[in-house]
């Protein structure tokens, strides 16, 4: 495994980094930290890469699964992810510790797998048991080329779930949408942002750190467009890439709220919704109390109810407008479709049962 350093000068320290290629010649890299001095850097970065290149070199035959999971997420999936990406990709290591405990890898058969999910399905929805098997199912891809495993034993696997657990999103109707959109606009205060992006989620469908990440550059008042190009940490205060590289999109929006976001401009920051009041841009727990607020306000009652679930109002009103689902999923920054059809899947076929009698009456007027 080939390995290399890399010292880089940031203001007046030095950035540590240890490049490393897989089998495929794929680079990854590893943080070594920041340094004062660049002799300090090149030593820790040196220091780093032999430890590293013990990790890369093991012998893998009598690896437990469990061991391997933790060697693979450590190496090809824990730098530059999320917080929340990360604790998923922990919380299914630690599950499959409990399950297959010291089991070998190589000793790990289909139908010991399909037990497994079985198990793990007994009592979890069926999305939490898709993410895990995804996961495992990359790692599996590594096992192959690392010539550890000969078969992949999660091809053809049957998904089991706990239909009790399905988490369905309750969204707004159209009559509650409009309720809801007024009592907003009623009352904009520059000085309190929180409204705004509110307004901006349900007529965007942007995901919460997308909208917390606009900055005045990305907003194209001739064109009537907005460029999504990055995401917002909220606990680091910084941004951050995108949720993946299709999330990157310019969306066509209405000219009316461009208006309206412009009188933020107040605020005299490059951050579209900085909050003077908190010097700050708000928190998603900010965003959810207000949002509860205004819906008490409006007597609109909506269990488990939060600030994502405006996306899902978006998309549920483009569906009952008429709206191709593919145009729905390029404006979500959805990879692929599919992705759309799963994630809103009982939308869809809600707006399918309409439609199915809207056809079936269509066609009887021909009759």
């Amino acid at each position: 495994m080939r390995t290399t350093i890399s010292i880089t000068k940031r203001g007046s320290r030095y950035q540590a980094r240890v490049n490393w290629y897989d089998n495929q010649d794929k680079r990854h890299q590893k943080s070594a930290g920041y340094f004062n001095r660049r002799k300090d850097a090149v030593a820790t970065a040196e220091r780093v890469r032999d430890e590293l290149q013990e990790q890369l070199n093991p012998d893998l035959t009598e690896i437990t699964l469990a061991d391997y999971y933790q060697r693979w997420y450590q190496l090809y999936k824990e730098q530059g992810i999320t917080r929340i990406t990360q604790n998923r990709y922990k919380v299914i290591g630690n599950v499959l510790t409990k399950y297959f405990n010291k089991k070998k890898l190589k000793d790990v058969r289909k139908s010991d797998y399909q037990a497994f999910i079985n198990w793990y399905g007994a009592n979890h929805a069926r999305d939490s048991v898709n993410k895990l098997n995804g996961a495992v199912k990359k790692m599996v891809s590594f096992a192959l080329d690392d010539e550890i495993i000969r078969k992949d034993f999660t091809s053809n696997i049957q998904v089991i779930s706990n239909k009790d657990r399905e988490r369905k999103v309750e969204y707004l109707n159209q009559k509650e949408t409009a309720v809801l959109m007024d009592a907003v606009k009623a009352d904009l205060d520059p000085d309190h942002p929180v409204k705004y992006m509110i307004l901006t989620a349900l007529l965007t469908g942007m995901r919460k750190s997308e909208i917390q990440a606009l900055t005045w550059n990305d907003l194209d008042f001739l064109h009537s467009t907005i460029n999504i190009n990055k995401s917002w940490d909220e606990i680091e205060k910084a941004f951050k890439p995108t949720k993946t590289l299709s999330s990157r999109r310019v969306i066509p929006v209405n000219r009316e709220l461009l208006k309206m976001l412009a009188s933020l401009k107040a605020n005299n920051s490059t951050m579209v919704f900085y909050s003077p009041e908190y010097d700050q841009v708000p928190t998603g727990n900010a965003l959810n109390k207000a949002l509860r607020f205004i819906m008490h306000q409006q007597a609109i009652a909506k269990q488990g109810f939060h600030f994502h679930s405006l996306r899902h109002v978006h998309v549920a009103y483009l569906l009952g407008q008429g709206v191709d689902v593919y145009a729905i999923s390029k404006r979500l920054g959805h990879s692929d479709i599919t992705i759309t059809l799963k994630t809103y899947s009982y939308l869809i076929d809600e707006y399918k049962a309409k439609n199915d009698d809207l056809i079936v009456k269509k066609l009887q007027e021909l009759i």
